[in-house]
């Protein structure tokens, strides 16, 4: 049995995935007794493709899937996607203006099959992405948030609302996308500072006493002013409040009304408020009864409710005219520059405009009616605040309590205080892809919310005594995240009973951003407990937001977005600039970033494979809000994979065609490196599972990672080749039968141990190394996951092995302080415990590269470096030459020296330390350190040979 030379990752992906699918093995089992076990994936947008955030996040959420499945649990990873109203009305209207065409030339049911179409062309993009990562998702239960079935849950949640008075129709302020023609949710408004002015501008008195000067950076929404404002404790305007002001151009009074909300130290202290265009201005005008008086079309342009010179003019241009007019008026004060955040919707780019408009609200502090199944009287926002306390909430119907967790735990914080200050949810958006809202009109404008167009119509009729002469549908569809509220049940099969649902709800646990958790996580717990009467998961796991190596925000602007298939696969310089310069928002910006790419990446991005790219970022998945993604772990990660490639190697050349003592009935020695290697397995195996039941993926990466390369790689395999020769040379099969054993039956359990975390490799080797361990399966993923037993432990073995290391190791120094070749073979001269230099002689010589260990009561005098480890001393016996090695010693001193103060010069250039990235400078402070450890032992060294 023999396996290839080397690790090529590609081959044994394409191999393995299809098989894993194919089989069934993603499956829940359903097995008799098998406790449940599953995760809702985030629904990535269905126009999305694979990007780091997505590959960390599901590295994680696999990570789970395969270690619970491995324990025996009953798992379901349901896994989807959602239809992104925005982001793909977008990209097809795209694709129709490339025809010269716009989705009014379609119609609104043609534009929706075109979308559909879209859909069934590109739509999977994102799902055939995540297998080349390696999920282990049910894909036969694959969801899409407009699909049927979610569709009618969707109907179905709008229509229980709407009947227990939770959803209603209002007139409120939206963020609203003028070039979408659309509200938009607080997630897709990018608040950026830009560059702006502020303008004072003068208002009369209206009993023509005096004026106040009121700060605006947007003069044109003065059109629409129906107070100013000033701080109640500001002395200089105690004696205005109260008094009226004249609004130029539009010429109404005004009053002047004191509100805490007011910043002294902005501008003047004097603000316009405008109700229908500020949402601080609109709750101003809440506190004093202000009306609101919306100056704006929905396309951003002037309405008739301003003076008419400037209606029709867009936003912008309005705003040169209102300052041409004041200035000719005299009543502009002042013009400064000024930084200011300026909302843009995430999708356009466009600045978003507060805009007064019906839309539809869930009620978040209404109780629910009396008629409620579950919660009669109790507020959402209750529910929400019910199922993240100490106790819990309690399922009406089962009486079992179901608590939110999150992890880490300070992010419950975040959660209350939005939940704490929570007002009523806009749902509409008007769109044309998307689930439309089950609402019907009558020629009077009545409304009827129903699951069907016949029961809308049934109701009018009821209603009016007749059938409507007029019955349209509410042109609005309901917001993305609506739907997605609803995932963790709907997607289960709600609101009919079925298997999945009583199986699998709650959720074991939510992988998600802190950013998503008002839009999502607390929206999916306010739906699915009051519809389900339970909560949707036990455990968030907030995880870090994946940027670059030195910290920064991964956007296409800075040039540093990384492709994870490009990080598995390989990608070459030239095709990486390209698409790091491809669909940028400002193309001025391509050609520094194509030098920063080349300058990065001059000969492209080597493969890396899935397996490396998993390790790495599990091993980077700390509790941290942030990780720095350096690509250098990949490599290192790459190394680790290739290492385990190349042990699994070697234990199959050395067993093949050998006992591995498959026989039990047969006698095994085991030495003191045996039993240390057993023990140290069982607490890895601890470790491990510890840690991954604690979330703490860094460290459980690290525990096997330091288990498979520096015990078993780095010490077992050497110290089992020494064993093995020696026990074929003595003719002693027991020893050899035990070491060969040892050899194959740990590293299967360590194959085991790493599968979560590197599916790939690990099931092509464990297909080799699994029948001469005994084990038969067709899968490793199906196989249990190592449990500890910490009894074989031997805290004896573990103390002579602690000893062994120490002795190798200081041998390892004194032949590197003794500047030796590693092809040159030199004898040790010991003193200590005869025994057991005796019996870590065989160990030492070929570990060290000894031509002999000899024995000693007392070491010899001479200039030569001595190790003490305990209660030993360690020589190496070498003829030097004195004044040679002084020669080399000195010329060695000299060149530390002179790095060391090439260094210090760097780190005392205050320019370098500024300007250079974080990462460079403490590059440069390690550099600095290291030489002048080495300094200091090559100073020592010359000082015993006499300099």
């Amino acid at each position: 049995m023999e396996l290839a030379k080397s690790f090529e990752p590609h081959a044994i992906e394409a191999k393995w995935y299809p098989l894993w699918e194919a089989r069934g093995y993603f499956k829940p089992s359903y097995a008799p007794g098998a406790a449940p076990y599953c995760i809702a994936l985030p629904p990535p947008n269905v126009t999305g493709t694979l990007h780091m955030g997505h590959a960390f996040q599901q590295t994680l959420m696999d990570v789970l899937i395969r270690y619970h499945r491995m324990r025996g649990f009953n798992t379901l990873w349901q896994v989807g996607a959602d239809h992104a109203g925005i982001a793909t009305q977008i990209v097809v209207e795209q694709q129709l203006k490339a025809t010269g065409l716009t989705r009014h030339d379609l119609g609104r049911e043609k534009f929706v099959e075109r979308v559909w179409q879209w859909k069934e062309e590109s739509g999977s993009t994102i799902t055939n992405q995540m297998r080349r990562l390696g999920a282990a998702a049910d894909w036969t239960r694959e969801r899409f948030t407009m699909d049927e079935g979610l569709s009618a849950a969707v109907r179905e949640t709008f229509v229980r609302l709407f009947e227990d008075g939770l959803i209603y129709r209002g007139k409120r302020l939206v963020n609203w996308d003028p070039k979408l023609m659309t509200a938009v949710s607080d997630l897709e408004v990018d608040n950026e500072e830009e560059q702006g002015t502020i303008w004072e501008i003068r208002y009369p008195l209206a009993d023509g006493s005096g004026s106040l000067v009121v700060a605006t950076t947007r003069p044109e929404t003065m059109l629409g002013d129906t107070a100013v404002a000033v701080n109640p404790e500001d002395e200089r305007y105690r004696a205005f409040v109260g008094k009226r002001v004249r609004l130029p151009l539009a010429e109404r009074e005004i009053p002047v009304v004191a509100d805490e909300y007011v910043d002294r130290e902005f501008g003047t202290g004097a603000v316009k408020i405008t109700p229908a265009h500020d949402f601080n201005d609109w709750q101003v005008g809440q506190r004093h009864q202000l009306p609101a008086l919306s100056i704006f079309n929905l396309d951003a342009t002037i309405n008739d409710n301003a003076p008419t010179k400037y209606r029709g003019l867009d936003r912008y241009a309005a705003r040169k005219a209102v300052l041409a007019d004041l200035t000719a008026a005299h009543r502009v004060v002042s013009e400064k520059r000024h930084r200011m955040i300026v909302p843009r919707c995430g999708r356009t780019g466009e600045v978003v405009e507060p805009m007064l408009t019906d839309q539809w609200y869930v009620a978040m502090r209404t109780p629910a009616p009396a008629s409620h199944p579950l919660w009669p009287g109790k507020t959402i926002q209750q529910l929400c605040l019910e199922a993240v306390s100490d106790a819990g909430i309690v399922d009406p119907q089962s009486g079992e309590a179901g608590r939110v967790r999150f992890v880490p735990g300070e992010w419950i914080s975040t959660y209350l205080h939005w939940i704490n200050n929570i007002q009523d949810w806009c749902i509409s958006r008007q769109l044309w892809w998307g689930h439309q809202i089950p609402a019907w009109y009558d020629e009077a404008g009545n409304v009827y919310v129903a699951r069907t167009e016949d029961d809308a119509l049934a109701q009018a009729t009821r209603k009016l005594g007749r059938a409507p002469t007029a019955f349209t549908r509410d042109d609005d569809v309901l917001d993305t995240w609506f739907s997605s509220a609803l995932w963790c049940h709907s997607t289960l099969g709600w609101p009919a009973d079925t298997r999945e649902l009583r199986t699998f709800l709650p959720s074991s646990v939510l992988v998600t951003g802190f950013d998503i958790i008002f839009f999502w996580v607390a929206r999916m717990i306010m739906t699915t407990t009051l519809f389900t009467g339970k909560v949707p998961f036990r455990d968030v796991y907030i995880n870090a937001i994946v940027r670059d190596a030195e910290g920064r925000k991964m956007s296409k602007s800075k040039g540093n977005v990384l492709d994870p298939l490009d990080l598995i696969d390989g990608v070459d310089a030239e095709t990486l600039v390209a698409k790091s310069v491809a669909n940028m928002m400002d193309p001025r910006q391509a050609e520094a970033v194509a030098k920063r790419t080349r300058k990065q990446f001059p000969d492209g991005i080597p493969a890396f494979g899935a397996d490396a790219l998993r390790f790495t970022f599990a091993s980077l998945a700390t509790f941290n809000r942030t990780l720095n993604f350096d690509l250098s772990r990949c490599e290192g990660y790459r190394n680790f994979c290739n290492k385990l490639w190349n042990a699994t190697r070697f234990v199959l050349m050395n067993v093949t065609g050998k006992d591995v003592g498959l026989d039990e009935s047969l006698p095994r020695t085991y030495t003191f490196v045996d039993r240390w290697l057993l023990g140290r397995l069982q607490q890895a195996k601890q470790d491990i599972a510890g840690h991954l039941d604690a979330y703490r993926f860094d460290l459980a990466a690290k525990a096997l990672y330091e288990f498979a390369w520096d015990e078993y790689c780095d010490w077992y395999v050497e110290l089992a080749k020494v064993q093995l020769a020696h026990a074929d040379a003595a003719g002693d099969a027991a020893a050899a039968r035990a070491t060969r054993s040892l050899l194959v039956r740990e590293l299967e359990a360590t194959l085991r141990l790493a599968h979560p975390f590197i599916p790939f490799i690990t099931e092509e080797l464990w297909q080799m190394v699994a029948p001469l361990a005994g084990k038969a399966g067709e899968t490793i993923s199906l196989q249990p996951f190592p449990k500890a037993n910490l009894e074989r432990v031997d805290a004896r073995a573990d103390e002579r092995m602690a000893l062994l290391k120490e002795m190798v190791n200081a041998c390892r120094s004194l032949r590197s302080e003794m500047g030796l070749s590693p092809a040159q073979k030199v004898p040790l001269i010991a003193t200590g415990d005869r025994s057991t230099l005796m019996e870590f002689a065989r160990y030492l010589a070929p570990l060290a590269r000894l031509s002999d260990v000899r024995i000693v009561d007392g070491l010899p005098a001479g200039d030569a470096p001595v190790q003490i480890v305990g209660d030993y001393r360690l020589m190496l016996h070498i003829e030097v030459d004195v004044a040679a090695e002084r020669e080399r010693i000195a010329k060695d001193i000299a060149r530390h020296e002179g790095e060391i103060a090439k260094a210090q010069a760097k780190l005392a250039n205050e320019g370098f330390v500024a300007r250079a990235p974080g990462a460079v400078v403490e590059q440069e402070r390690t550099r600095l350190a290291g030489f002048s450890a080495t300094l200091e032992k090559l100073r020592e060294q010359y000082a015993r040979l006499g300099g």
